[in-house]
């Protein structure tokens, strides 16, 4: 392979960001982007990287990580734009940058070796050192500058491993080797013990949630607490099929207690991904596409069940913030920063904290007579409540002030003589998809169509489904299986509002699709090249693709009368069974999709018109198909068993199936 020369120096710019340009200027990713004028020699994910590894037999320094990643950004101001500890990476490593939102199968994989060495989970950016023939034996997180943290320095810990690599080449070898024997073994024995599920998996599922749950606050766990919205919409549907109150009373009181608190953006909405302590108070800053689509279905459909404008409000506001900061085009991007600038720095939440004395001189300024009012809804106080005694709103029962809505806008307009953080201008098939079929639950469906239907077309080109692209930009990088998954309910979501059966044709036709592609040996594979790594079905950041396309499976079988589409569902959760009962919790759409399949998903058919003119009442499990048939037809996977003009007649011998 042609020798590529990766490390130019800019004769002609001496400013010490633009003074190097290396291999990943060619990329189209933000995240590779923003690394493209590092003095470390950076490669992209590929072949050249690896042969150039092997030929010069030089280690590999793989670093993943996500353009809004908040330490990203700074092992990357402390290292990778450190001139020493670029010449050490130059001269003894082949260094390769992933962007895990490009390639979250790549990342999966060294996230498992991260665990297994360890022994606990990791996180961005992940560091990975491999042999020159690409075999991991050492896993990171962060790496400091210098030693603190209780963690050694990046520079003598690359000399370290390099020296052992030299000293003893066989041994870390032969680690390597290992490590990947491991991880192997792992997955072939946990899907060769399978066992038998049944309803208790469900009381199980609601036992593991109770006792994790923090009733002093409200949520899972302690700090860091995440939203997790398939949780939370995993216990809103156990309610709705069993009247389970205590599923609906952790759910909802989740739910308020982040719309209450600083995890969700006071001012203009939008949640944050994540919250630092347990009480909500001072989140992560940066907002993530996905996070907002999960929280848009969790919120709309506590609405649907309690009718509680609370929640309605939460809904308004979270498609109200997407389409102002991440609509372009009809496509959305896919998260902003947590950091912004400050003169010449970048601070995390710098753009959406307050400071105490210029917010009440403002306020004052604008002519409120309430101002201290105004301060104590939003809990900004003169000691603050985050670095520099700043303060991130949040609301802790006091009386709404008056003309709530303008408040907004002005502190809104005080927060724009600061700059927004940085936004990811990727469009990501999947995760657009996820905001698509949250806004179906949501009631916006007019939107969500026009949305679906522009994503299509921008990324099914020429019958090839792709990951993702930018929007000047022709896409690259083809569908994975999470891109599928989450395409194919948009689209089942798109048929059952509209009826429109192009939607269920789509659908049946990336389901085969996804199948021949991803779907071996009773597994599903997170792509379809030579990087093969299994989906899992535990939900982490979102829900988990794989449990995601078994519930599709699960409504195009009764929607198309395909029997061998349940039979692949059933073997596939049968293969997951020993890894769903030991831990439920931490698979909770997989859990709802063995309610689903235990109580079945029915469909109503009947004429467009006549599926159109009457209202359906509320039922998780309940899906619509036009036929030309003028009477009502209720039916399961493989039989009908309710044939009326009588609508309401039909649904009480549903409501009895």
């Amino acid at each position: 392979m042609k020798f590529v020369l990766i490390f130019i120096i800019m004769i002609t710019n001496t400013d010490s960001k633009t003074q190097y340009t290396n291999a990943l200027i060619k990329e189209d990713s933000p995240y590779l982007q923003q690394h493209a004028y590092n003095p470390v020699a950076w490669y992209a994910w590929g072949e050249e990287a690896f042969e150039l590894a092997k030929t010069q037999n030089k280690l590999i320094f793989l670093s993943i990580g996500y353009s809004t990643c908040h330490w990203c950004h700074v092992m990357e101001e402390e290292s990778f734009e450190n001139e020493e500890i670029a010449k050490i990476l130059n001269k003894y490593f082949i260094s390769i940058k992933v962007d895990r939102e490009e390639m979250p199968h790549i990342d999966k994989y060294y996230q498992d070796v991260h665990n297994l060495l360890n022994k606990r989970g990791g996180g961005w950016p992940l560091t990975i050192v491999m042999t020159p023939f690409a075999k991991a034996f050492f896993a990171a997180t962060y790496i400091p500058n210098q030693p603190k943290y209780g963690r050694s320095g990046i520079k003598e810990l690359l000399l370290q491993i390099e020296g052992v690599y030299q000293r003893d080449t066989q041994k870390v070898i032969q680690s390597s080797l290992e490590i990947e024997r491991i991880l192997k073994e792992h997955k072939d024995s946990s899907n060769k013990e399978k066992v038998v599920l049944n309803s208790t998996i469900v009381s199980q599922f609601i036992s593991d949630v109770e006792s994790s749950f923090d009733n002093k606050h409200f949520g899972i766990g302690i700090e860091p607490k995440f939203p997790h919205a398939s949780t939370v919409e995993t216990l809103l549907d156990i309610y709705s099929v069993y009247n389970d109150e205590k599923a609906l009373d952790m759910a909802t009181s989740m739910l308020k207690a982040m719309a209450n608190g600083g995890i969700n953006d006071q001012i203009e909405g939008g949640f944050y991904r994540y919250s630092v302590d347990a009480a909500w108070m001072i989140p992560h800053f940066e907002k993530m596409l996905y996070t907002n689509a999960e929280l848009l279905s969790a919120y709309a459909k506590a609405y649907k069940i309690t009718q509680d404008e609370f929640y309605k409000n939460q809904v308004d506001a979270i498609v109200n913030f997407v389409r102002v900061r991440f609509e372009k085009d009809l496509l959305h991007y896919s998260a902003s920063d947590a950091d912004s600038l400050v003169g010449e720095t970048k601070e995390e939440g710098a753009y959406f904290v307050f400071d105490y004395k210029q917010t009440k001189e403002y306020l004052q300024q604008k002519g409120y007579k309430n101002t201290q009012e105004i301060l104590e809804y939003f809990n900004i106080s003169k000691q603050g409540n985050f670095e520099h005694q700043q303060n991130n709103p949040y609301l802790n029962g006091k009386n709404e002030p008056e003309n709530l809505s303008q408040i907004k806008k002005d502190l809104k307009k005080l927060r724009t003589q600061k700059e927004y953080p940085f936004i990811d201008y990727k469009i990501l098939t999947a995760w657009n998809a996820l905001y698509i079929t949250s806004l179906f639950e949501a009631g916006y469906s007019k939107e969500a169509c026009i949305y679906l239907d522009t994503l299509v077309n921008k990324l099914y080109i020429d019958g090839e489904l792709y990951h993702q692209r930018l929007i000047e930009k022709k896409p690259k990088v083809k569908g994975l299986f999470e891109d599928y998954s989450f395409l194919i309910s948009a689209l089942i979501k798109a048929y059952d509002s509209s009826l429109d059966q192009k939607y269920l044709t789509l659908a049946l036709t990336l389901n085969d699709e996804a199948i021949t592609k991803f779907y071996k040996n009773e597994n599903w594979y997170m792509s379809d090249d030579t990087f093969q790594t299994v989906s899992s079905i535990y939900d982490s950041s979102y829900k988990s693709a794989l449990s995601n396309m078994l519930d599709n499976l699960l409504k195009l079988a009764v929607l198309h009368e395909d029997l061998n589409l349940q039979k692949i569902f059933k073997d596939s959760l049968d293969t997951n069974s020993l890894t769903l009962t030991s831990s439920p919790s931490n698979s909770a759409w997989l859990v709802r999709n063995y309610i689903s399949f235990e109580k079945g998903y029915i469909v109503l058919k009947a004429t467009k018109e006549m599926l159109k003119k009457e209202k359906i009442p509320l039922n998780p499990f309940l899906l619509k198909k036009v036929i030309n048939e003028k009477k009502y037809l209720a039916c399961s996977v493989n039989s009908c068993f309710a044939y009326s003009n009588n609508l309401d007649e039909i649904l009480k011998k549903i409501e009895a199936y």
